[in-house]
C-alpha cells in the first residue's frame, strides 16, 4: 500500500511551497526507477533539465550516470531506484541549504524506508553529508563502505565531477567511479531482497 503511494505520488505531485522564501513554485522530483529495486541512488537536488521533466538525473549528469551503471551491469530503470535529498531545484542551482534538507529530510527517509534498499549510494558531497553526516571530501570516503540504518552505503562521486574531469586514465575519478559501480554491481549480485 504505501509502495503505491509513493508511486501515485511519484506521477502526481507537481509543485512543492513547503521550503521557499521566493514566489517561485518549482515542480517536485521524487524519484524514477524501481521502487522495488535494491539498489538506491540519492544525489544533491534537481537542476534544470530534472525540474522540466520531472525526474531526477535525466541531464548531462544522469545520461553519464546510466551509462555508466550500464557498463557494470546495472539497469538504472529496472535495477535502481534514483532520487535526491532534496525534491526542488534551488533557485540559481545553487547547493540546497541547511533549512531545504532539514525540510526535505522527512521525504527522504520515506523514500528510503519505502523503497527499502539493501545498498544505498551516495552521490556527492551532500547527499553523504546529509546521510552520514560526514563532512570529509569524497575523494577520502569513496569505495569504502558505510553503513546508514542497516543499509550498505557507498560515498560515490557525482558525475557532474566526472563531466568537469572526463579523463578515463586509471586513478581518475572517472575510473575510480566506475571500479566503486563494479564493486556496487557484485556486492549486489552476492546478496538478495
Amino acid at each position: 500500500m504505501a509502495l503505491n503511494l509513493l508511486l501515485d505520488t511519484t506521477k502526481k505531485l507537481s509543485f512543492c511551497s513547503s521550503c521557499l522564501a521566493s514566489g517561485d513554485l518549482p515542480k517536485v522530483v521524487v524519484g524514477r526507477g524501481n521502487p522495488r529495486a535494491r539498489l538506491m541512488i540519492i544525489g544533491e537536488a534537481p537542476g534544470a533539465h530534472e525540474d522540466e521533466k520531472g525526474e531526477p538525473f535525466v541531464g548531462r549528469s544522469g545520461i553519464l550516470l546510466n551509462k555508466l551503471l550500464e557498463s557494470v551491469g546495472i539497469n538504472p530503470e529496472k535495477d535502481a531506484y534514483i532520487s535526491n535529498v532534496i525534491k526542488c531545484r534551488p533557485p540559481n542551482n545553487r547547493r540546497p541549504t541547511k533549512k531545504e534538507i532539514d525540510l526535505s529530510m522527512p521525504w527522504l527517509s520515506q523514500q528510503i524506508n519505502l523503497v527499502d534498499p539493501l545498498v544505498i549510494t551516495l552521490m556527492g558531497a551532500t547527499a553523504v553529508k546529509t546521510l552520514l553526516g560526514n563532512n570529509e571530501p569524497i575523494s577520502n570516503l569513496r569505495g569504502k563502505w558505510q553503513s546508514w540504518e542497516g543499509r550498505l552505503v557507498m560515498p560515490l562521486f557525482h558525475p557532474s565531477y566526472l563531466l568537469r574531469n572526463p579523463s578515463k586514465a586509471e586513478g581518475t575519478p572517472f575510473s575510480l567511479m566506475r571500479e566503486d559501480l563494479l564493486d556496487i554491481s557484485n556486492r549486489l549480485k552476492g546478496i538478495r531482497k
